[in-house]
């Protein structure tokens, strides 16, 4: 069945408007959170909009996958962090299977950045200071939103909405629900794509080599 616009017509052209990975491994950091430094500076520079919205894999204990759009909130040598309701899908996923992958999609610029990894749970006093510089109408959601749970209406979820914002008035302090927090994603590999003419990509990986945890092995990709 052909459906107009037909995706297999669309492309893009890798013109290498935007700086490649050429000069392998010379122009390379010896950190790959470096490298996603310059990169997300890049993108924050290009007026991407949410350049931190990133895409997070989880899998289920049966092995089924599952992907969505979350908001990148910190990043360092240690990892990069996400908050969400530890009940919702991927909360379940990571209590049953703490591994995760992570896809940064800067498309105008030609790049996208992967981590993978094991997932930990932030500490819960990381998580309400956070928490607590969330506008107050996402702090009131965060208590109104049983995440990925089955609901009648959106009249359900606004009702429970509007008697949160009874319980706890302007001024009062919204606390932190229990089932709320966040996570930090520990790299084991990170790959930096740019798109180059004649899809002739550059793929650079960072690993670690197994039982290594002080040191990235950088190795050139086939496109």
């Amino acid at each position: 069945m052909r459906h107009d616009p037909d995706p297999a017509r669309l492309r893009t052209d890798y013109d290498g408007a935007v700086p490649g990975l050429s000069s392998f491994p010379a122009d390379l950091p010896e950190e790959p959170v470096d490298l996603f430094a310059a990169w997300f500076a890049d993108a924050v520079a290009a007026g991407l909009p949410e350049p931190n919205a990133m895409i997070l894999a989880t899998a289920s204990p049966e092995a089924e996958p599952s992907a969505r759009i979350v908001l990148l909130k910190g990043y360092g040598t240690d990892g990069f962090r996400f908050f969400t309701n530890h009940t919702s899908r991927k909360g379940r996923d990571l209590a049953a299977n703490p591994r995760a992958a992570l896809v940064f999609p800067w498309h105008p610029l030609h790049r996208q950045v992967r981590v993978s990894g094991a997932v930990h749970r932030l500490p819960e006093e990381e998580a309400a200071a956070y928490f607590r510089t969330r506008p107050r109408g996402a702090r009131l959601g965060a208590w109104a939103s049983r995440q990925s749970s089955v609901i009648s209406s959106r009249e359900e979820l606004e009702a429970r909405f509007a008697e949160l914002a009874a319980r706890w008035p302007e001024p009062a302090e919204v606390p932190k629900p229990p089932f709320w927090g966040g996570y930090l994603v520990v790299p084991e590999e990170m790959e930096f794509w740019q798109g180059r003419p004649d899809r002739l990509h550059d793929r650079i990986r960072y690993r670690r080599p197994p039982g290594e945890k002080d040191r990235w092995v950088i190795e050139r990709l086939s496109p």
